[in-house]
C-alpha cells in the first residue's frame, strides 16, 4: 500500500491556532503543527503507522479514492 496516494489536505484551525492536517480516507485522523508542511507530514506519517498496524492485524485497508474505479453510472435515468 502507497500511502502517497491517499488524500491529504492542511487547513488553519482557529480553534487550536495552528494548521491541521487531515486524510479523506481516515476521516477519524488529524494532526495539528504549526507549519503546513509539519501538519503535512505529521498526517502522511500517523497514516503510514495506522495502515502497518492495520495491516499486522488483519484488518481492511482503505482504498486510496485516485485507486477506486467508477463505473459512472448513478443508478438514475434520465428521460428529457
Amino acid at each position: 500500500m502507497n500511502i502517497s496516494h491517499y488524500t491529504y489536505r492542511v487547513t488553519w484551525s482557529p480553534e487550536d491556532n495552528e494548521h491541521i492536517g487531515l486524510c479523506t480516507e481516515f476521516p477519524s485522523l488529524s494532526w495539528l503543527a504549526p507549519t503546513t508542511e509539519d501538519a503535512l507530514k505529521g498526517i502522511q506519517q500517523m497514516v503510514g503507522d495506522i495502515v502497518i498496524d492495520m495491516q499486522a492485524n488483519d484488518e481492511p485497508i482503505p482504498v486510496p479514492l485516485a485507486e477506486k474505479n467508477y463505473s459512472g453510472e448513478s443508478g438514475f435515468a434520465f428521460h428529457p
